[in-house]
């Protein structure tokens, strides 16, 4: 069984930054792609970006292109989210997943294997 854990969340003000981090424990990190969703108040959970197994290949959403960057580094078994100029409509639960699966937009719409708990990351103007 796969656990991640993700770590980083936080309040900052519009502008700001913050990296998020998920450190997977208990499978084979490098034959999963990554990737991050978010879940704000009253509305579904969105993709944000994932990134291919050997990192190679990145992809966003278009709300976030631009501003968040994805990386992961094996060695370690984390995926990061760096996070910039940060906007108040960012303000969410942010879960790292893992999935066997990546299409022609990364993750999403793709299965998801494992999810993390969340943690919430919120942005004030």
């Amino acid at each position: 069984q796969v656990q991640l854990e993700e770590s980083g969340g936080g309040s900052v003000q519009a502008g700001g930054s913050l990296r998020l981090s998920c450190t997977t424990s208990g499978g084979t990190f490098n034959i999963y792609y990554m990737g991050w969703f978010r879940q704000a108040p009253g509305k579904e959970r969105e993709f944000v970006g994932s990134i291919s197994r050997g990192g190679a290949t990145t992809a966003y959403a278009d709300s976030v292109k631009g501003r968040f960057t994805i990386s992961r580094d094996n060695a370690k078994n984390t995926v990061y989210l760096q996070m910039n100029n940060l906007k108040p409509e960012d303000t969410a639960v942010y879960y790292c997943a893992a999935s066997r699966f990546s299409g022609t937009r990364g993750m999403n719409r793709q299965p998801i294997d494992y999810w993390g708990q969340g943690t919430q990351v919120t942005i004030s103007s």
